[in-house]
């Protein structure tokens, strides 16, 4: 089979979209898909690129945990990367791929932190934040009159797309570059909205790949990818972890009420009991039940009509919180406590009360319990 071309750039080389995206890229190009290769950004340091380089683009997934029930703990390969380079030293390399008519898709997972401008000049021979690399990588495309590419942002932002898009629309007024080149990242590019959902937690401590693939990375079997549809989209890539839909907003709604409450509420709840970590507080038979009773019989209620398949994703919520293999500490979870009750548990609160007449007597418990925990803190 000849050689796929290089169609993807993906700004970011972290583990993440290692297990995610190019993985399931890697997926689709095996089933005959040919979505193409990927050529990653990276933006901070060399070592990722240069390993990922050492090793042609080639490294394993070890999936742990639990999935439809049962334990597993087996090894995927991915083999979608042809290239890494890094931004401040190959800039050049970096537009020679946005010029490329092979080109479609641009995938991104830079962190919040990531959409925020860095002082960007158009006179920067390497811009500095990801907002300013993106956008010289667009009008590099532009000028060589390439076909507009399909964005994929990947950070964990509600609204991520028109947020980006925003940002780079700002950034090319400010920078007073072309109209044309305006009209054309306004109009022509297309940004998707996504949602995206999977635990990655780094390279194992102990695996026999390491000896070979110091690339090797651990995610959870769970995998979720909301992703907008749009008939004029390049990225047409097919996977059972991806849903394509109008409308990404309610997933976010059923992530944060459901899967980031449930984290929320045990963490309350598992304080009094001692448990430091999310595994151990849900395989607590009084905890368990008292999680499984909040979510099905309060929060998902309250949800209905709104989010799909709530019943089904509580628990996988449960499962997910039994990994054995990972060892999710509420320490992590408790940074900013109180504004994630706010968000998690009080409006759910208050909509079954709307809904049903009376207030539910699990969820109301736990947020008074979690006062008086910030109170006495």
């Amino acid at each position: 089979m000849a050689a796929l071309p290089e169609t993807v750039l993906q700004f970011g080389s972290g583990r993440f979209l290692r297990a995610f995206a190019d993985l399931f890229i890697s997926h689709g190009n095996a089933e005959g898909q040919n979505v193409g290769k990927v050529v990653i950004v990276q933006s901070t340091g060399t070592e990722r690129a240069g390993g990922l380089n050492q090793q042609g683009g080639k490294y394993h997934v070890v999936v742990r945990g639990y999935e439809n029930g049962q334990v597993v703990d087996r090894v995927e390969s991915c083999d979608s990367v042809s290239r890494a380079i890094h931004a401040g030293s190959q800039w050049e390399e970096v537009l020679q791929v946005a010029r490329s008519p092979q080109l479609h898709t641009i995938l991104s997972n830079t962190t919040e932190a990531g959409y925020k401008l860095e002082g960007d000049s158009p006179n920067d021979v390497v811009p500095r934040s990801f907002p300013g690399k993106l956008l010289a990588v667009l009008h590099a495309r532009w000028e060589a009159n390439q076909p507009p590419p399909t964005i994929v942002p990947c950070e964990l932002i509600e609204g991520n797309a028109q947020i980006l898009k925003d940002a780079l629309l700002a950034l090319a007024m400010g920078w007073k570059w072309p109209g044309g080149f305006v009209q054309w990242l306004n109009g022509e590019c297309i940004f998707l909205h996504t949602l995206v959902d999977r635990i990655v937690t780094g390279t194992p401590a102990e695996h026999p790949l390491l000896a070979t693939d110091p690339m090797v990375v651990v995610a959870e079997p769970f995998a979720f990818w909301a992703l907008e549809d749009h008939p004029k989209s390049a990225f047409t890539l097919r996977h059972p972890a991806i849903t394509r839909t109008a409308d990404v907003r309610p997933y976010f709604l059923r992530k944060v009420r459901i899967l980031n409450a449930a984290h929320t509420a045990l963490l309350i709840k598992a304080k009094a009991k001692g448990h430091a970590i999310v595994r151990d507080a849900v395989n607590d038979p009084e905890l368990g039940a008292w999680l499984e009773k909040l979510l099905n019989e309060e929060i998902v209620p309250t949800l209905e009509g709104r989010v799909e398949d709530g019943a089904r994703f509580a628990a996988q919520t449960i499962e997910r919180f039994k990994n054995p293999f990972l060892d999710h500490k509420f320490a992590d979870i408790a940074l900013h406590h109180e504004s994630k009750m706010n968000v998690r548990l009080v409006p759910t609160r208050d909509e079954f009360a709307a809904k049903f007449g009376k207030p539910p007597p699990l969820l109301t418990e736990v947020i008074d319990e979690g006062l008086k925990q910030l109170a006495g803190s």
